[in-house]
């Protein structure tokens, strides 16, 4: 068949192109390109802050062994990240972040698809949602170590609290906003129940949902910190609690190193948030690849 000839030896011709030499280097500095392009404004704002940082410091604003500079920190940070204890701390607190995360990201799910499908459950605590959003985590922890005691329980309970209100609320939003010709599209295939939700609701609200897990990260993370610093459960290694410890020595240096490991880690979490969504905008067509 010399239809099917030509055809073979066009893909051929190709994958020969791709696979010519030189043009894995150039996907390679593509790819650096990107990377590049994507770091260096934060690269900069870093030194930028470290610049004003230091220059405070040389202002004699404080006296340095209760705020010192980053000529002083950053040793200490290196100091603390190279030994397991650090890691143990870290890996204790993540898991208490994901798993509390979890815990809300599955309440808000069932939360916020009943508030936004009916319509006398909105009406009576849907004002509810909103109030719990604006409420500081801290006020609930004296409630949680009344009902849980000096346990992870305790901080669980106020990281769910803090979260599950917010991906509740994302939720209902983007549902309210799914086109009504949409919905019209939808029944006209006849999806109903759960392919209903499924297959088109729930996708056609991601883009604000996204919204919504990203808030209620913010909110568990919040949690969290403040849970550390107040239930110290058997000294058991985490963040807060190294961070406690380091107030009680005023210890300074090593206060803000782990003041630093925090923001890096709310800051990783959401480039990977900021990443989710412009994979979402660009799929409705929303954003250029």
């Amino acid at each position: 068949m010399p239809d099917t000839d030509t055809r073979d030896r066009q893909v051929q011709g190709l994958d020969a192109l791709e696979l010519r030499p030189g043009s894995a280097q150039r996907g390679a500095a593509h790819t650096a390109r990107r990377v590049w392009a994507a770091a260096w404004p934060k690269l900069l704002a870093v030194a930028v802050v470290l610049a004003a940082w230091q220059l405070v410091v040389w202002s004699g604003w404080r006296s340095e062994w209760v705020f010192p500079g980053p000529d002083r920190v950053l040793p200490v940070l290196l100091q603390e990240v190279t030994g397991a204890e650090f890691w143990a701390a870290v890996g204790v607190t993540l898991r208490r972040a994901l798993t509390g995360f979890v815990l809300a990201l599955a309440i808000g799910l069932v939360l916020g698809l009943a508030v936004s499908q009916i319509k006398p459950l909105r009406v009576a605590i849907g004002s509810l949602i909103t109030g719990l959003q604006t409420m500081p985590s801290i006020v609930w922890f004296p409630f949680a170590m009344l009902l849980y005691g000096i346990s992870e329980s305790a901080i669980m309970f106020v990281i769910v609290l803090g979260a599950a209100p917010s991906i509740a609320g994302g939720l209902v939003t983007g549902i309210d906003y799914v086109s009504p010709s949409l919905k019209r599209a939808g029944q006209a295939m006849g999806l109903r129940g759960l392919q209903w939700y499924r297959l088109l609701i729930v996708p056609a609200a991601l883009p604000m949902f996204v919204g919504g897990l990203k808030q209620g990260w913010a909110f568990a993370w919040r949690s969290l910190m403040a849970g550390e610093l107040l239930v110290i459960i058997d000294q058991q290694n985490s963040i807060g609690w190294a961070l406690s410890q380091a107030r009680q020595l005023n210890d300074a240096e090593l206060l803000l190193s782990y003041v630093i490991i925090v923001l890096a880690i709310g800051i990783v979490i959401d480039v990977f948030f900021n990443w989710a969504d412009r994979s979402l905008r660009r799929r409705w067509g929303l954003a250029t690849a």
